[in-house]
């Protein structure tokens, strides 16, 4: 028999990860302030995701301390304020030790127990001394965090190509796997110009339709439709045999190039694997042969070509004058020896 429990989601930050609290007596609800014991101390956080019912696992959920007051409110603001000063001293604390890190954010928790410094850099920082002189400032703990591009993205936040805000600064809690493979299912253009957001990375908006083309449906659920025919396979239609060009993954058309030269457009369930034998009896499924069109062509331009040299081939051509060469020698000779 299972075992539930009781538990709330609380966020601390705006996009931040959402973590688990038992809300024990408190009456809480969704948009509630609540004071929680983290491992880092006292914390500030908003509940997100109301009371529900979730399986014990047998893990050791920290109970809500306390609904926040007015007082909390005031002094989260407060850390706020001390948040811009202590920015300013660090950054002339890093220039003055010349270290080669660029100050992104900074954090006080709830009890001014700990100052966080977040910074980006290229490689490894040796900041023991900056640390040394940033505790003589301040008289608490710091702790200096390295974060990546996306990380400085997500915390900065900012305006993305589609002129929204970030998706990481404004609702994504966590950071998804992106891949350049999911630039390429959905037909985007590999310019990285155009697939990068503003940290330089592929853009987590490219997760989003990524269950659709994998199995046919946006919500990542396996389709019972048939499966895509691959680019550049031999497909038999009702118009005839073609090679498929390009695919439209959300409607489930192909589009195919017929072996007479037209194009038509398909419906998955409409086409079928083409397999053709060959003289040697081996098949032929997916081979990519040239279009009739392109031997049509060629036959226009050599007809082209032999009445430019007056309804013969060059190799006729080429032939009668070798001819007509050959003769002219010969009577020159003639020539020659009656003369003598």
């Amino acid at each position: 028999m299972k075992i539930l429990q009781t538990v709330i989601g609380v966020r601390f930050k705006r996009a931040g990860k959402i973590y688990t609290f038992s809300p024990g007596d408190l009456d809480i609800k969704k948009g509630d302030d609540v004071i929680v014991e983290t491992s880092r101390g006292l914390e500030y956080g908003i509940v997100v995701t109301g009371p529900r019912e979730a399986e014990d696992n047998g893990t050791v959920i920290k109970q809500v301390l306390r609904i926040a007051n007015d007082e909390d409110r005031k002094k989260v603001a407060d850390n706020k304020e001390r948040e811009k000063e202590a920015f300013d001293i660090c950054e002339r604390k890093i220039a003055s030790h010349g270290l080669p890190m660029k100050l992104v954010g900074v954090e006080y928790t709830f009890d001014i127990n700990k100052i966080i410094f977040y910074f980006t850099a290229d490689g490894r920082i040796d900041f023991r001394e900056l640390v040394k002189d940033l505790a003589g400032v301040f008289r608490t703990r710091i702790e200096l965090r390295q974060i990546g591009v996306r990380d400085e993205a997500k915390l900065m936040g900012g305006i993305g190509c589609c002129g929204r805000p970030l998706c990481c600064a404004t609702f994504l809690g966590e950071f998804a796997p992106v891949s350049i493979k999911m630039a390429k299912e959905q037909n985007l253009s590999l310019n990285p110009a155009k697939i990068s957001g503003i940290c330089g990375r592929l853009m987590c908006c490219l997760k989003y339709e990524s269950g659709c083309y994998e199995c046919g449906h946006a919500d990542g659920m396996r389709s019972e439709r048939p499966k895509a025919p691959e680019r550049n396979s031999r497909v038999m239609t009702d118009a005839g045999v073609g090679r498929v060009i390009s695919l439209n993954m959300q409607r489930h058309m192909a589009t195919i190039l017929l072996d007479n030269g037209r194009t038509v457009v398909e419906n998955w369930d409409n086409i079928a694997p083409y397999e053709s034998d060959d003289e040697d009896g081996n098949v032929n499924g997916n081979s990519v042969q040239e279009p009739r069109y392109h031997d049509a062509q060629r036959g226009s331009r050599a007809k082209k070509k032999r009445k430019a040299h007056g309804g013969k081939s060059r190799e006729e051509n080429g032939a009668h004058r070798k001819d007509r060469v050959r003769h002219e020698n010969n009577n020159g000779s003639h020539g020659d020896g009656g003369s003598r």
